[in-house]
């Protein structure tokens, strides 16, 4: 190379950084989420929005996002006998682990809305809900105690006696971590154990023997469970064959008495998705439990243990969706190619735009499923969560991995490196959809709720039918829903195969329902003609006749 064509080239010149965008810290993750923050205002009103303020600033800081990369990088880690041979089955955890969930728990994110709303605060599962979509998308892994702990309280209303005692530690906003008797602690944590080996979903195939003892409603638990999240958790929900049949049981990782329960760690899993959290595989052999609710009882029982944390797989991917459009969007409002910014590039506004669409229609629907708890006595209200939290369940989660991999697409070979975040959230994007029922179990309980329930087809007509008239794309979009149904239901040979169909069909006409009486208008009409319409094929970026541009502002964070 001749010297003219060095000229003006410094050496340090190659590292001068152009064209990157900035990092993405700084912003309120609550208020600069329009979608969400409108969906507050709906459901709660100014107060709850302004209380979530803080969480939300701290949510998006630099030091939340760096402690949620620390905790992922440096995994949790099991001991399972003390230097001298005594079994202990510690689980040992970063401290970027513990600043996470000190603060969930302190922003009042596990069970503290129950006891709000048993004092009448109103709002409270709404809140909770919003700070939950936000707070999560500091670190994914770490909301899984939190959701357990969320999820329990209503199962254990079953017993007026183990309620009382264990609802208000639940409750604390003390994050009081250990393997301690419980006067001990000034907060306490909640895991489940339903599924096993042999199983799976199959919940009523499961093997472990419950014993009973001498003392009422005392049982030794032999077995297995397969997956049991956060093993250091203080006490555990889970499901054991009891002479009556298949049981509800509430286990301590500490006896009364102080002395540990024989509750043995066996491993934890080598996942897919985060790896913070310590999801575990466990092992009874004698260990005391107590019966929560009748023998014979159990599913019923955890059942509304199983609805709460259904709720939560929402929530999240909801977070995982709208922290992926942030940081898609993010970037390409920064960085620029082919002569300009690639926001400004129409395919790629288009991406952008359908991503946002997506998020939006996931948030209102979460927010409005969360909205459904505060009313626990509305006879709608109930009929429309036992229908709309398997609905919400199959067609949010399952959409999330596509939705996720088109954001990490759009920050190119950035996007497919680990410090950029995105490589975790896409493995991370599959959970939900597995966790508390997999696709298929969730369509098929769509079902059982139409067979058996006719309140609650009758609560999704009524609700979808508030926006009938403001779109004929959803009007015919509801009528082709419900001649959809009609024709399962009169081939009972076909039902099941068409399981999914529908259930993803009744979905979305939910959110369109929803996007259609209060979202703008550009975004109601972006999902009504894309998501209803007959030719859509499910790929992000296939946008016609939007205002692009204004759902894309709409989306992007602002520091």
């Amino acid at each position: 190379m001749g010297a003219d064509n060095l000229a003006g080239h410094d050496g340090d010149d190659i590292r001068t950084v152009t064209n990157q965008p900035p990092p993405l810290a700084g912003h309120n993750v609550v208020t600069d989420d329009r979608a969400l923050s409108e969906a507050v205002l709906r459901h709660a009103g100014p107060e709850v929005l302004e209380d979530l303020r803080d969480l939300g600033a701290e949510a998006g800081s630099a030091e939340a996002r760096e402690h949620g990369m620390l905790a992922n990088e440096f995994h949790p880690r099991l001991t399972p006998y003390d230097r001298y041979g005594n079994r202990v089955d510690e689980v040992a955890f970063h401290p970027s682990w513990h600043w996470l969930m000190e603060r969930a728990v302190g922003h009042g994110l596990q069970a503290a809305p129950w006891e709000q709303q048993e004092a009448g605060a109103p709002h409270a599962h709404v809140r909770r809900a919003a700070g939950f979509i936000a707070w999560s998308q500091t670190e994914p892994g770490h909301g899984c105690p939190i959701s357990m702990t969320y999820a329990a309280i209503p199962a254990l209303r079953a017993d007026e006696v183990l309620a009382k005692e264990w609802t208000p530690l639940l409750a604390s906003r003390r994050y009081d971590f250990g393997v301690r008797a419980l006067d001990d602690k000034r907060g306490a944590l909640a895991g489940m154990g339903m599924t096993e080996k042999q199983g799976g979903s199959d919940v009523r195939a499961n093997v472990t023997v419950a014993r009973p003892t001498a003392v009422d409603g005392e049982y030794t638990l032999h077995g297995h469970k397969w997956f049991t999240s956060a093993p250091m958790n203080d006490v555990f929900l889970v499901l054991a064959q009891a002479p009556g049949g298949v049981t509800c049981f509430l286990v301590r990782r500490v006896l009364p008495d102080g002395t540990r329960n024989r509750l043995d760690v066996v491993r934890l899993k080598d996942k897919l998705g985060n790896r913070s959290n310590a999801s575990s595989e466990l092992e009874f052999r004698g260990t005391l439990a107590q019966r929560l609710g009748d023998e014979g009882r159990g599913v019923r029982t955890i059942i509304e243990m199983v609805a709460a944390t259904r709720l939560d797989c929402v929530l999240g991917s909801t977070g995982l969706m709208r922290h992926a459009v942030a940081e898609a969007s993010w970037h390409v409002a920064h960085r620029s190619a082919f002569g300009s910014l690639l926001a400004d590039k129409p395919l790629m506004q288009n991406v952008i735009a359908d991503l946002a669409v997506e998020t939006e229609a996931a948030t209102a629907v979460a927010i409005r499923l969360a909205a459904a708890v505060d009313d626990l006595d509305d006879p709608h209200e109930a009929a429309l969560r036992r229908i709309a939290l398997p609905l919400a369940k199959f067609w949010v989660c399952k959409r999330t991995p596509a939705m996720v991999a088109e954001a990490l697409e759009c920050l190119g070979g950035n996007g497919y490196v680990e410090e950029s975040g995105m490589p975790l959230l896409y493995r991370e994007a599959p959970l939900n959809s597995v966790w508390e029922g997999s696709g298929n179990v969730n369509a098929l309980d769509v079902l059982r709720a139409i067979g058996r329930e006719p309140e609650a087809l009758d609560a999704w007509i009524s609700e979808v039918g508030r926006a009938r008239g403001a779109d004929p794309r959803l009007d015919r979009a509801i009528d082709d829903t419900l001649a959809l149904l009609g024709q399962l239901m009169g081939d009972p040979g076909g039902l099941e195969v068409g399981a999914r169909r529908l259930a993803g069909r009744m979905a979305a006409v939910l959110q369109g329902s929803l996007l259609v009486r209060f979202a703008p208008a550009e975004v109601a009409d972006a999902f009504c003609a894309s998501r209803l319409g007959s030719s859509y094929d499910g790929t992000f970026g296939t946008l016609e006749g939007a205002d692009l541009k204004a759902i894309v502002e709409r989306v992007t964070p602002t520091l």
